[in-house]
């Protein structure tokens, strides 16, 4: 039974009872009391007329007596009548205004409405488990793309935001824990348009168990996890979890690549970061000696990228059991000046404010710059409320883990080739990374570009399909058609794979056929307008070869079939 329903009738047993006890009563004695008419015989209401006079009556209505005038007796009923269904409905409409305050009530509509608008989807979505910081950039980041979202999340207050968040399209959200396999399924787990599970919750075996629960249920939906710790991940993996994001070794990760390519880190940066975002500046970190303030999963995956590049870093952890055994390492919190100095910060060359509390992070940044005005800062933001102190704090490099996350997720989601391209740029140098950021910037409008990969196929570029088997197309012919359609629509190749051989940065002279697959970056907005290209062949064949050649069989008659030079409509 619906659940709205249920509870609607359970609460509501006693008040209904007593309505119609009320009205039974009511309707007896107006059956049984006779009346008197003007001739002194004695008459009696019949059903329907009791019933008629006990509905407007008791809507206080009143349309007078009927079906004749009342005797006393029934007069001094009706009265009686009259009373006694105000108390009845009285009671009735409390105990209603009662039960909707109820939160299980609430509850239970809301559930009911979320359940019938996921069930009532048309449009393919993705099920957003968990809306923290992670979830509502990833939320806010799909809706801008023109995709669509369910949520899931425990905690009200987080839904109620939601709520009152201005998006562009309606984003269902119910409160409940993700992690149970009921609730997956009421978000649409099987639905035939979802297309994936994001799992982004702040609690690691909360998410194990989604990834578990997606893979059993519905073993080809895609799922994308966070996880905090290397063996959450590697279990995660051995299911077959399709993507992993741990923003702990992924910044790790990034920090070595700006030590040791600054060039490359930035590319990642850009080519990674949410678009339609200001670009971040080039960033060089100093090596050297570094102070590595909190060695939780973040000082770990720092100190070992920088122990690879034989870097050495000086450990102050407040807690002994986290204490460095492979290196110097300090007892303490790190915001005091004593402790910074024994780290020796007058020589050190940088500094990583990495503990899980904002305010530790911000006390260490500011003593230490204080000690040393030149040494290179990098401080972790926990909370994305604390973005204006941490802005105003200055370091060199902020790192967010919810917003690391939500931009890989979303790099996955946009273009799966951009981690291949990534991974394979890492064998090329700073020269050719500056000069892919170089046209990077020439098309971007110094925002972040968005990255889209096109898939020359019969579904995705009809049109290009079409016009490959009537003659070659390279792919500076494609990219200068289409800025000339659009100015706006000027973009940069990334990488072409054929066949499953990877070319990067491909030259306008390198050939297109079916079945490529080409990885492009330009301003956000414009791959929608690119792929609609590819599928308009009149316009793609008229702004490749020059002239356009009708497709109806009477237009190609009358115009000579489209001779070289034949002008015509263009649309």
């Amino acid at each position: 039974m619906n659940k709205v329903l249920f509870l609607f009738l359970r609460r509501m047993r006693t008040p209904l009872l007593v309505l119609i006890g009320a009205y039974t009563l009511a309707g007896l004695g107006l059956l049984l009391i006779p009346g008197v008419d003007e001739h002194g015989e004695t008459w009696r209401m019949d059903i329907l007329h009791v019933l008629y006079f006990l509905s407007y009556t008791a809507t206080t209505t009143g349309f007078g007596e009927v079906p004749r005038d009342f005797s006393e007796a029934q007069r001094l009923w009706v009265m009686f009548s009259i009373y006694l269904t105000i108390i009845a409905w009285l009671y009735a409409i409390g105990k209603i205004l009662a039960l909707v305050q109820e939160p299980a009530f609430r509850q239970a509509v809301r559930y009911q409405g979320f359940e019938r608008h996921v069930r009532r989807m048309q449009e393919p979505f993705y099920i957003v488990c968990g809306y923290g910081d992670t979830g509502s950039m990833l939320v806010k980041a799909l809706v801008h793309r023109g995709q669509r979202a369910v949520v899931i999340d425990l905690n009200l207050d987080r839904i109620n935001d939601l709520e009152l968040t201005d998006l562009s399209s309606h984003v269902p959200a119910m409160v409940g824990d993700a992690s149970v396999s009921r609730h997956l399924r009421t978000a649409g787990l099987r639905h035939p348009l979802c297309q994936g599970v994001l799992a982004v919750t702040d609690n690691d075996d909360a998410n194990l168990k989604i990834a578990i629960t997606v893979k059993l249920l519905n073993p080809t939906l895609p799922v994308v996890c966070r996880a905090h710790t290397r063996a959450t991940r590697d279990n995660m993996a051995s299911f077959g979890t399709d993507h992993i994001v741990n923003p702990f070794d992924a910044f790790g990760e990034r920090l070595t690549l700006a030590l040791q390519s600054p060039g490359l880190y930035l590319l990642r940066e850009w080519l990674t970061s949410v678009p339609d975002t200001p670009l971040q500046r080039p960033v060089e970190p100093p090596r050297g000696t570094w102070i590595l303030v909190g060695f939780g999963r973040l000082g770990g995956a720092v100190k070992q990228g920088m122990k690879s590049l034989g870097m050495g870093t000086v450990v102050i952890e407040e807690l002994a059991e986290r204490a460095d055994p492979d290196g110097p390492s300090l007892h303490g919190r790190g915001t005091e000046a004593d402790t910074l100095q024994q780290a020796g910060v007058a020589n050190a060359v940088g500094l990583l404010a990495g503990t899980d509390e904002d305010t530790n992070n911000l006390s260490c940044l500011m003593t230490a710059r204080a000690l040393n005005p030149d040494l290179f800062i990098v401080a972790r933001q926990n909370h994305y409320d604390n973005r204006d102190i941490f802005r105003a704090a200055k370091p060199d490099l902020i790192m967010r883990p919810s917003e690391m996350i939500a931009e890989a997720i979303l790099a996955h989601l946009s273009a799966p080739l951009l981690a291949r391209f990534l991974e394979l740029s890492r064998e090329k140098d700073d020269d050719w990374a500056n000069e892919l950021l170089s046209r990077i910037t020439g098309v971007t409008d110094e925002v972040v570009p968005e990255v889209w990969l096109v898939n020359v196929n019969d579904k995705s570029a009809p049109a290009l399909v079409r016009l490959l088997q009537e003659q070659s197309v390279t792919l500076g012919a494609l990219l200068d058609a289409t800025h000339a359609w659009r100015d706006s629509f000027n973009c940069v190749p990334l990488m072409r794979v054929r066949e499953g051989e990877a070319l990067l940065t491909p030259g306008p002279e390198t050939d297109i056929q079916t079945g490529d697959r080409l990885l492009l970056c330009g301003q956000p907005r414009v791959a929608d307008r690119f792929h609609h290209l590819l599928r308009d062949v009149q316009a793609l064949r008229y702004l490749v070869t020059g002239y356009n050649r009708p497709d109806g069989w009477v237009w190609r008659a009358g115009s000579g079939r489209g001779r070289p030079g034949t002008t015509g409509n263009t649309n």
